[in-house]
């Protein structure tokens, strides 16, 4: 089959690999679909020790199956799946919130991905879905869950309903611009989205119908906002949530540009901010996703983008650069 291998930094190539063999408990699938996330970017550019080169990276995925070692799943059926692989057995996921799973491995991590024509994965892992559903969006249900998990983990800390917040969005690729079609069914009704791609700002503005801001120009509104969401992670952008939010008002961090920074402690402290920390999504957070997108909660999703698998190396070369305006760039094996 052909697979987009991880060779080293700064390089994927398209190559010949065996087909996954399956195994019990296990499914393959024919990858119909697949993003390519912020963190594949992360690995790509040799920053994720986790991630080595040969791997083959992309854990945003719709497929078919077309064999099963599972007597729940059958073959020809379409899903999408949790990359997260968790045990089933330590306390977090008996308590439903298997995204922190002692144990967890994960697709296109541990093991190899869904860059590839097939990709193998344990049917405890699959999320069912419509099978009328657009295989494009299926395959965003990873992101979109992220912005899901995120924004309902916010809303229990938040003073008030999240309609009445004013709400900045730090980061207008996959993830913040999720969030701010998210927040916008969920009637939040002021958002402003800081991203320093002009592209990217376009399809904000266009798409989501936000107000947008180039934080490298116009000063971030100091205690203005009542939510935040840094969808970034880098040193600036933790320091500039932390800046814009109002005493008494909430962070949401899920970028992870930067491993470490400081932030101002004594505001965060002083000003009751509560600093908050989000992974992934748990599996209820990926089937109310599926859901939504097929609902059109995400609307049309006519921003994403899509290239065939072969041209993987010129996608994730485009996203490097920033000459691809699309926030999500999804691969057509």
């Amino acid at each position: 089959m052909k697979a987009l291998v991880y060779t080293q930094p700064n390089e994927v190539q398209l190559q010949d690999r065996p087909t996954p063999a399956l195994e019990l408990g296990e499914v393959v699938l024919k990858i119909d679909a697949v993003g390519i996330c912020g963190s594949d970017m992360h690995a790509y550019h040799g920053h994720d020790p986790r991630r080595k080169p040969g791997l083959v990276l992309g854990h945003e995925f719709c497929g078919t199956i077309v064999a099963s070692g599972s007597p729940r799943y059958a073959t020809g059926v379409r899903v999408t799946g949790n990359p997260l692989i968790t045990c089933g057995i330590c306390d977090y996921c008996v308590q439903g919130r298997n995204n922190l799973c002692s144990n967890r491995t994960m697709v296109g991590m541990t093991r190899p991905g869904a860059f590839a024509e097939f990709m193998s994965i344990p049917a405890a892992s699959l999320i069912d879905m419509p099978q009328t559903m657009s295989p494009i969006h299926a395959a965003l249900t990873e992101p979109a869950a992220t912005a899901l998990h995120a924004i309902n983990m916010s809303m229990k800390a938040l003073a008030r309903p999240l309609p009445e917040a004013r709400t900045l969005v730090i980061g207008g690729g996959a993830i913040g611009m999720l969030a701010t079609l998210l927040l916008k069914n969920y009637g939040c009704r002021e958002i402003v989205v800081a991203e320093t791609n002009p592209l990217r700002r376009e399809s904000v503005r266009t798409h989501a119908r936000a107000d947008t801001i180039d934080p490298r120009t116009d000063e971030t509104e100091e205690n203005g906002f009542d939510y935040v969401i840094d969808a970034v992670g880098s040193k600036i952008t933790r320091v500039n949530a932390i800046k814009a939010v109002k005493p008494g008002g909430v962070v949401m961090h899920i970028g992870l540009q930067d491993w470490a920074s400081e932030i101002d402690m004594r505001k965060l402290t002083l000003a009751e901010i509560t600093l908050m920390g989000t992974y992934t999504y748990s599996t209820a957070d990926l089937r109310a996703t599926v859901k939504l997108l097929n609902e059109g909660a995400f609307g049309d999703l006519s921003w994403v983008a899509t290239m065939p698998l072969s041209d993987g190396a010129r996608a994730f070369a485009d996203l490097d650069t920033g000459t691809q305006p699309a926030a999500k760039v999804v691969l057509m094996p």
